[in-house]
C-alpha cells in the first residue's frame, strides 16, 4: 500500500510511522518546513511520544517514510489511502474555525486521483464529512465522491504519549459515505493495524461514536463534581463514596476536579450539541464542569486584595498544553473578585509563557492563598515550607494534606 498522511502533529506523525513500520510506503505532509526537515532526518519534532524516535529512525532509514510540504503533489502520485489529521481550531466557546481543515482538504482535492480512498481522522461536528468535506474535495478535484474516489471518516482514538499502544489496543472505527467506501477503508486500515477495525455503517455513525465517547467522559466528570459538592454540604468524603459505588460492576464514576481542560473533553460536547441542539445532558454537564473553577475560588473565601497562586497552568499534569486549561478560568474568576495579583507556577512553562497568559511568575515566597489546578508530579512533594499559604484548595487531590495542619481544602473531602 502507498499512503499519504496530512498534518504531522502528535497524532498524524505516529500514525504515518505506524503505517511505514507495517511495511508500507508513506509520505507525510505538513505545512511546517521545520517539521518536514526533522522527519526526513529521522528525528521526532516533539518530545514525549513513546517509541516515536526509534520508529522514525527505522522507517526513514529504510526509505518507507519521507516528509514533504507539497501535499497536492504527494496526493497526485495516486496513493491508495490519504489520511487527513489537521487540527480543527476552536474559539474560547468551542466554535469551530474551519480554516486549517478546509485548507488541508482543498490541498488533498487539488491532487486527488480516481480510486484513492480519503480518510478524515480530525474530530468534527456531526454531518461534517458528508455535507462539508465531500463537496470541498469534489470542487477541488473535479471528481465525484463514491463515483471516482472513496471518502470515510475514521476518528483518532489515541492519547498523546502512548499513540502506538492505543493504535494496537482500541478498535479502529470506520464509517463511509457508502458501503463500498467503508469496506475499502476497513481493508486499508487492516493492512497496518493489529487492533480490530470496525465498520460502523456510515460516516455519520463514526462521527457520532467519537463525539459520544468524549461526551460520556464530560457527563461522568460532571456527575462526580456534583457528588463532590453534595459531599461538601454534608461533610462526607466523596472519594470513599465513589469507591464504594464503583465496587459493583454497574458503576464507573470518575473523579471530581477543579476543571476539565484540553482539546477534547471541553470541546467535543459542543460539537455534539451543534448537530443535536435539542440534547439536554451534554449542555447541563458543560455548565456543571464550567462552574467548577468558580466553586474552587469560593472555597478560598475572601480573596479581594490578596495574592493568590495558581499551581499548574497546563490543563493536566505532565503535558505542556494550555488549551481550555482550567487555570485560565481560575485566573479570570480571581481577577473578577479583585485579587491583588494572580501568581502562576508550572514546571513546564517559562516565565515568558506564564506572563503571556497573564500570570505573575512565582518562584517561591509568601502568598495568601493557592489553588492546585494541574496534578504535576512535582506538587506531590510540596510541604508547608515550599507552599506557605494560609488557605490552599487542592483541586486535584495531589498534596499530602496532613502536612499542612488543616490549611488544605479538597473537593468533596472534609
Amino acid at each position: 500500500m502507498r499512503a499519504v498522511v496530512v498534518a504531522l502533529g502528535k497524532v498524524g506523525l505516529p500514525l504515518a510511522a505506524q503505517i511505514a513500520k507495517a511495511g508500507h510506503e508513506v509520505v507525510g505532509c505538513d505545512i511546517d518546513p521545520v517539521v518536514v526537515d526533522k522527519v526526513n532526518a529521522g528525528e521526532a519534532p516533539f518530545p514525549g511520544e513513546a517509541g516515536l524516535a526509534e520508529t522514525l529512525q527505522e522507517t526513514v532509514a529504510a526509505g518507507r517514510l519521507k516528509a514533504s510540504t507539497r501535499t497536492s503533489a504527494a496526493v497526485a502520485a495516486g496513493p491508495d489511502l490519504v489520511i487527513a489529521v489537521p487540527p480543527l481550531a476552536v474559539d474560547h466557546r468551542a466554535h469551530p474555525d474551519w480554516g486549517a481543515l478546509d485548507a488541508a482538504v482543498r490541498s488533498i482535492g487539488e491532487g486527488l486521483q480516481p480510486e484513492t480512498t480519503v480518510s478524515i481522522e480530525t474530530t468534527v461536528p456531526l454531518g461534517t464529512t458528508r455535507r462539508r468535506l465531500a463537496p470541498l474535495l469534489e470542487r477541488a478535484s473535479g471528481l465525484m465522491a463514491e463515483r471516482h474516489f472513496h471518502l470515510v471518516f475514521s476518528p483518532e482514538r489515541v492519547y498523546s504519549g502512548r499513540v502506538f499502544r492505543d493504535l494496537a489496543t482500541y478498535p479502529k472505527l470506520v464509517g463511509g459515505l457508502s458501503p463500498e467506501a467503508e469496506a475499502r477503508g476497513v481493508e486499508l486500515y487492516e493492512s497496518f493495524l493489529d487492533a480490530e477495525v470496525w465498520g460502523v455503517g456510515s460516516a455519520e455513525a463514526a462521527e457520532l461514536a467519537k463525539l459520544a465517547e468524549t461526551t460520556y467522559r464530560d457527563l461522568n466528570i460532571a456527575f462526580a463534581n456534583e457528588l463532590a459538592r453534595i459531599a461538601d454540604d454534608h461533610d462526607l468524603d466523596v472519594t470513599r463514596v465513589i469507591e464504594a459505588a464503583n465496587s459493583q460492576p454497574f458503576s464507573h464514576i470518575h473523579s471530581p476536579g477543579v476543571a476539565v481542560g484540553g482539546h477534547c473533553i471541553p470541546v467535543y460536547p459542543r460539537f455534539l450539541l451543534a448537530g443535536a441542539p435539542e440534547a439536554k445532558l451534554p449542555r447541563v454537564a458543560r455548565e456543571v464542569n464550567e462552574a467548577m473553577p468558580s466553586y474552587a475560588v469560593d472555597l478560598l473565601g475572601e480573596v479581594r486584595g490578596k495574592q493568590v497562586l495558581v499551581l499548574g497552568i497546563t490543563y493536566r499534569g505532565g503535558v505542556k498544553e494550555t488549551a481550555f486549561s482550567g487555570a485560565l478560568a481560575v485566573r479570570d474568576e480571581l481577577q473578577a473578585r479583585g485579587v491583588l495579583d494572580v501568581l502562576g507556577h508550572d514546571p513546564l512553562l517559562s516565565d515568558a509563557e506564564l506572563e503571556a497568559l497573564d500570570f505573575v511568575p512565582w518562584h517561591g515566597g509568601a502568598i495568601d492563598a493557592a489553588i492546585v489546578q494541574a496534578d504535576h508530579a512535582e506538587y506531590a512533594r510540596l510541604g508547608p515550607d515550599e507552599l506557605p499559604a494560609t488557605t490552599i484548595v487542592d483541586g486535584r487531590g495531589i498534596l499530602d494534606a496532613q502536612r499542612f495542619d488543616g490549611r488544605v481544602k479538597r473537593l468533596g473531602r472534609p
